[in-house]
């Protein structure tokens, strides 16, 4: 489970409540929460009933009736609904999971409670603020890396060496696994976290970049890449199925085997 907090002294104030349409016989509940920088308020938890027969089967679908039609001051981040572009990742009851590809039937709880992705400084309501995580990824550098004079069509690649990207070139970068990582959220100034070490990975077993050794020294760090302790909630939160603990536990072996070389 990924655990949400809250700003220092704050606390969630219980918010508003809308009822479904009058006749609606099909509702669900979502209580969602609300805070805007703007207005000098506590955070809330406003709860909004939906007729789910009049709504899209994903959590996303709720979301986006509420704001066209019940209010439009609700905030939150999608974009290709397809699982894809990771906009609309969120804390959907209890998991941090991707809006567009969870479906309302698959939560469990009769108030589906919805939170922005934990330990991250909120900018509004469901928005979570982003920008050291994409620093983070920035800083390895995610692209090929070469020394050789760049060939006049492309850089070959066997099969087998294509096959080492299967379970590392999916992630799409949501933060689903770095936001539900104790050891990121303890020390997310310095430690990578899962999702950014899963991308270094992809880099530094790319058969066609030449630079592998300079990642790795890179990573060299007491708090880049040895705060995994392997609790293995990125494997059980990832929207993609992904395995950040084993790519974590992979440069490892290979930090081993520079050390011995």
């Amino acid at each position: 489970m990924a655990e949400f907090s809250l700003p220092k002294n704050s606390k969630v104030n219980k918010g508003r409540h809308f009822p479904a349409p009058a006749g609606a016989k099909n509702v669900r509940a979502f209580k969602v929460y609300r805070w805007n920088p703007d207005d000098g308020a506590n955070p809330r938890t406003d709860t909004y009933e939906i007729d789910l027969d009049a709504c899209g089967p994903m959590v996303l679908d709720a979301l986006i009736k509420i704001k066209n039609e019940i209010d439009p001051t609700l905030t939150f981040r999608r974009s290709c609904r397809e699982g894809i572009c990771g906009s609309c990742a969120m804390n959907i009851d209890g998991t941090n999971t991707l809006a567009c590809t969870r479906a309302i039937d698959e939560c469990k709880k009769a108030e589906v409670p919805i939170y922005p992705l934990p330990h991250m400084p909120v900018v509004k309501d469901l928005v979570p603020d982003l920008t050291h995580f994409y620093a983070q990824y920035a800083s390895i550098r995610p692209w090929l890396r070469t020394q050789s004079p760049a060939p006049a069509k492309e850089r070959l690649q066997s099969k087998a060496d294509r096959a080492k990207l299967d379970g590392l070139y999916e992630c799409i970068l949501c933060a689903c696994c770095s936001t539900s990582c104790p050891s990121y959220w303890w020390n997310g100034d310095r430690y990578l976290g899962p999702a950014v070490l899963l991308q270094a990975y992809r880099w530094i077993v790319d058969s066609r970049d030449e630079d592998t050794g300079a990642r790795l020294d890179d990573l060299m760090d007491p708090f880049k890449l040895y705060r995994c302790h392997t609790i293995m909630n990125c494997a059980r939160t990832c929207p993609k199925g992904l395995n950040p603990a084993k790519a974590i536990g992979e440069i490892k072996k290979l930090m081993l085997q520079r050390r011995g070389a």
